[in-house]
């Protein structure tokens, strides 16, 4: 019974969330070369569409792009009537050109546009009169017809369903948890070794230079830092077309280092020797030059195809989770009360960024949008049923490379439009994952065979993400995912320390000492003794 109820719930969930876009397909025929289809842009709530091109009427298409039709003249019903008339745009409104066609026995009316496709609309009083479809074309895509049809075209205008629930979502999900796990388990298995060698050679690690990690401890610097982050972002918006190129050049470099940190860290696990040969004194490793050579190529690729959308969007993931798996492995917080203010102020940081900032913008889009996308993606940043597609093949815009990318795989139609992705920001992966990576390495510290706090936090950012993807699709805009993520991951693991009576070790942190800090260590000898029960 309870497994039926949760069947039937899904399912309406589902049909819920079917919606109809704005984008649809033409599809242009004839018995000698087949078929191809095209984009159109169509209005639902005036001239719906069928959702499958098997139940579209089809029509003959008639050629009258000499004319706007803003009138008869010129036309008779004879060469309109039970077809489907493609005019010009411009002139008059397209409530006008529909009425026109339709006093003409059109069966449906093609406005070809040499201007971007934009959601046709019509004054209140204007929607019920008109009552065959509408929707506007490119009008390269009609000469293009054209030449491949000539004159006998036969036409089907179809709008295919698109679900909310895309499977890209759960590739954004499986990308970012990974990402999660495997930094926070990374950070935790560093500090392993540290200790480790902290036993065996008290000496040695006194230095932490060597280790290539920055720890943050200082709630100073956590401000400072947060305050930097405010400033660049602001910096980008107002700079973007000058920035862009430095944040580009700074991500390659970034991004093929860290890549060959994780790819080294994986050889050494798997025990994959390293061959090492001596030129003028100066040593060098096969493997590491092996592997440089390859994240170093990795990073070149994709700077130089990065604007091209049908697959740059996998390498550019894959050097984002190497970003994002380095630095949760190299930025290391001291203790929980430098994550609460951390997390917290730049929850704040998102909020105001996504969700206050269109109120002073000239666009009404969020800074935070506008500089993760880019000024010109507009095909991305568009929310609600107003849609706008290029008539031209317009040069690539450049945008920053601080999200994930999916395809949309479901949304078929506008793909055919231009390509549309899910995204995510690193910062929605990076922040909460600094936290994660902490409870790693308390587990460690309390020597906790279960990894309860690294577990309980991993399973906390999964339930927020799961809340952010769900309110996303709800409201149909776009989240700022530390609003949901910040709360579970903190709550949570203050909830664990708390229940086990850890909560003054767990706030006070790290086992050693700050190299300008004076106090003693903060967690007793006693406490890496064993797991408290």
């Amino acid at each position: 019974m309870e497994g039926a109820v949760g069947m039937l719930l899904f399912s309406a969930f589902f049909l819920a969330s079917q919606v109809n876009c704005q984008e649809a397909i033409l599809r242009i025929s004839n018995e000698v070369a087949g078929s191809r289809e095209y984009c159109i842009v169509h209005n639902h709530s005036w001239t719906p569409l069928s959702q499958y091109v098997d139940a579209a009427e089809q029509f003959q298409l008639v050629n009258l792009s000499s004319t706007t039709l803003c009138n008869r003249t010129g036309v008779t019903p004879a060469m309109a009537s039970g077809k489907a008339l493609v005019v010009m745009r411009g002139d008059c409104d397209f409530s006008q050109k529909a009425l026109v066609a339709q006093s003409l026995g059109a069966a449906a009316l093609l406005i070809a546009s040499n201007d971007s496709l934009i959601t046709p609309s019509a004054n209140d009083s204007e929607y019920g009169k008109v009552h065959i479809p509408l929707a506007l074309m490119r009008y390269r895509d009609f000469r293009e017809a054209q030449t491949v049809f000539g004159d006998a075209m036969q036409g089907k205008l179809y709008a295919p369903a698109s679900s909310k629930i895309d499977p890209s979502i759960a590739v954004i999900l499986l990308i970012s948890i990974v990402t999660v796990s495997l930094g926070g388990f990374w950070s935790g298995a560093c500090e392993r070794d540290r200790l480790e060698n902290r036993t065996n050679n008290p000496e040695a690690a006194e230095s932490k230079a060597d280790s290539g990690e920055i720890f943050l401890y200082s709630p100073l610097k956590v401000v400072f830092f947060v305050a930097m982050m405010c400033a660049m972002l602001v910096l980008m918006y107002f700079f973007f077309n000058i920035l862009v190129y430095v944040i580009i050049a700074i991500f390659c470099l970034a991004s093929a280092s860290a890549l060959y940190s994780c790819l080294d860290a994986v050889m050494e696990l798997v025990g994959c020797g390293a061959l090492n040969f001596s030129v003028r004194q100066w040593k060098f490793s096969v493997r590491s030059l092996l592997l440089a050579a390859v994240c170093i190529s990795i990073a070149v690729v994709w700077a130089v195809y990065r604007n091209e959308d049908r697959w740059i969007w996998i390498l550019q993931d894959l050097l984002g989770v190497a970003f994002c798996l380095n630095f949760m492995k190299t930025i290391s917080l001291s203790n929980f009360k430098i994550c609460v203010i951390l997390l917290s102020l730049l929850l704040v940081y998102d909020v105001f960024f996504v969700f206050i900032t269109p109120f002073f913008t000239k666009n009404g889009v969020s800074i935070m949008v506008q500089v993760a996308l880019g000024p010109d993606a507009t095909g991305e940043k568009t929310q609600g049923n107003m849609v706008e597609v290029p008539a031209e093949p317009q040069a690539p815009s450049e945008k920053l490379p601080v999200v994930m990318r999916v395809p949309r795989f479901s949304a078929w139609a506008q793909n055919l439009c231009g390509m549309q992705f899910s995204i995510l920001g690193y910062g929605d992966i990076i922040v909460p994952g600094l936290l994660v990576a902490y409870c790693s390495r308390f587990d460690v510290w309390i020597n906790s065979r279960r990894k309860i706090y690294f577990v309980s936090c991993c399973f906390a950012y999964l339930l927020g993400m799961i809340l952010t993807f769900a309110v996303m699709l709800l409201s149909g805009m776009g989240q700022p995912a530390l609003l949901y993520l910040v709360p579970f991951t903190l709550v949570t693991s203050a909830v664990v320390a708390a229940s086990r009576g850890e909560m003054k070790q767990f706030w006070a942190g790290s086992v050693y000492e700050v190299l300008d800090s004076s106090r003693e260590p903060l967690l007793s000898d006693r406490s890496l003794e064993g797991e408290r029960c």
